[in-house]
């Protein structure tokens, strides 16, 4: 009925243990404080017996001639030679499967003389049979409803999910609806917002791709138009070699156009391969120190400053250190793409109450805030390029469990700012190995 992974079969199974043990303990102790009631009634009464006739002297006088409460009673008059005045019960079972309970009361301490008071109990051991019976039936019957309803509550525990389940099995990539977290119970609220979430970066990771296609195709179809164009006129006539020459040098300029596209729309598939690297623990501030080197030589060969000032000296992180060179490498080469000669580029971490904040700052033209510069394919200025260096810099953020923007400066100075945060504790998917 269910797998041994099953949450229902676990469950079950610890609850028929545990309610088959609350039988036998609850069975037990009922009927040990019946019969032990009973026991003490009984004892009582022998008791009572023995202590009239020491008063008495006669078992009718103290029992005013109640002949039918000395029904199966017997009366001894013992001589034991002991030193201890004391009560002794004790039971016995005869041949003829008869049971009787017995007194050892004191009756003349000074001539060592004892009573002996008996009384047949078997009708009793016979009520107390049933009795015990009754009780394992009654809890047997109870224990049975207990699975029942151990069974229809499990399965109305799983409901929800049941119901996630089959929401999610009848989407597919063109119709993801959220879910109505209000409509769940609050323990499977956490649940439904994380799914919330992840269909939420299921329409993001479908709508790029969809604009990552599109767009290729209108990248690549511009400069294949321009080749055929180029090349129908040269044909239309006979050419000096300096115009196939000329001819020759466009169409190899439209192609090395076409390769940067395909280069880029391979570094996409480079890049889901390095967020299936293992995450190594690396020291932040020595990534961006690198950078910095690299970068400052490239700056300065264009007549550009780029300004460096990195807090703390020290930050380790567990992370894919792939990842995190793309989308440093990525607001480096856009901050000194649009910054003009003899400005500067500010490059600069610090802490914040998240984590370790990095920062690229230009002084160029800045941006349209309106646009969705991270979607495939969007340019800004008039600066060339394909358009999706933002865009795998924001998968490789996603993927390393850190948060990228791109803003305005909001300082008076003309220039864009591309901030990087990694939190303190990172949300990278690990790699089986």
């Amino acid at each position: 009925m269910f797998s041994k992974r099953s949450i229902r079969r676990r469950f079950l199974f610890q609850l028929i243990v545990a309610s088959a043990a609350l039988v036998i303990l609850f069975s037990s102790f009922l009927y040990l404080f019946i019969k032990q009631s009973i026991y003490d009634e009984k004892q009582a009464e022998l008791i009572t017996y023995a202590e009239n006739i020491s008063a008495y002297k006669s078992l009718l006088a103290s029992q005013q001639n109640n002949a039918d409460a000395l029904m199966g009673l017997s009366v001894e008059l013992l001589t034991l030679h002991t030193q201890e005045e004391h009560l002794d019960f004790y039971e016995t079972i005869h041949r003829d499967k008869t049971t009787t309970l017995t007194l050892i009361y004191p009756f003349d301490f000074e001539h060592s003389s004892y009573l002996k008071v008996s009384r047949d109990i078997t009708s009793t051991k016979r009520l107390l049979a049933k009795i015990l019976n009754s009780i394992f039936l009654i809890n047997a019957v109870g224990f049975v409803v207990i699975i029942l309803y151990a069974i229809a509550f499990s399965k109305m525990l799983i409901a929800p999910i049941s119901a996630l389940t089959r929401r999610l099995a009848n989407m597919n990539e063109h119709l993801i609806r959220p879910i109505k977290v209000e409509q769940l119970p609050d323990e499977f609220e956490p649940l439904g917002e994380t799914l919330n979430r992840l269909m939420a970066r299921i329409q993001n990771f479908v709508k790029y791709q969809k604009e990552l296609f599109i767009g290729a195709a209108h990248e690549l179809k511009t400069p294949l138009a321009v080749i055929k164009l180029k090349n129908q006129v040269t044909l239309i006539k006979k050419r000096s070699p300096e115009e196939y020459i000329e001819a020759i040098r466009i169409t190899n300029k439209s192609v090395d156009e076409m390769n940067k596209i395909v280069a880029d729309i391979l570094n996409i598939g480079r890049q889901e391969g390095a967020q299936l690297e293992i995450p190594v623990e690396a020291d932040i501030i020595q990534v961006l120190k690198k950078w910095e080197g690299d970068f400052a030589l490239l700056a300065h060969s264009e007549n550009k400053t780029l300004k460096a000032h990195f807090i703390p000296d020290s930050f380790m992180a567990v992370l894919q250190v792939t990842l995190l060179n793309q989308i440093l490498q990525n607001f480096l080469q856009n901050a000194l793409k649009f910054t003009p000669e003899g400005k500067n580029i500010t490059f600069q971490s610090y802490l914040s109450d998240i984590g370790i904040v990095i920062e690229v700052i230009d002084e160029g033209c800045g941006i349209d805030e309106s646009v969705d510069l991270f979607a495939p394919f969007k340019r800004q200025g008039n600066k060339s390029g394909v358009g999706l260096g933002l865009f795998l810099a924001k998968s490789a953020a996603e993927a390393i469990g850190a948060k990228i923007t791109l803003t305005n400066r909001e300082d008076g100075i003309d220039g864009s700012c591309a901030r990087l945060v990694l939190p303190s504790k990172l949300c990278c998917v690990l790699p089986q190995r």
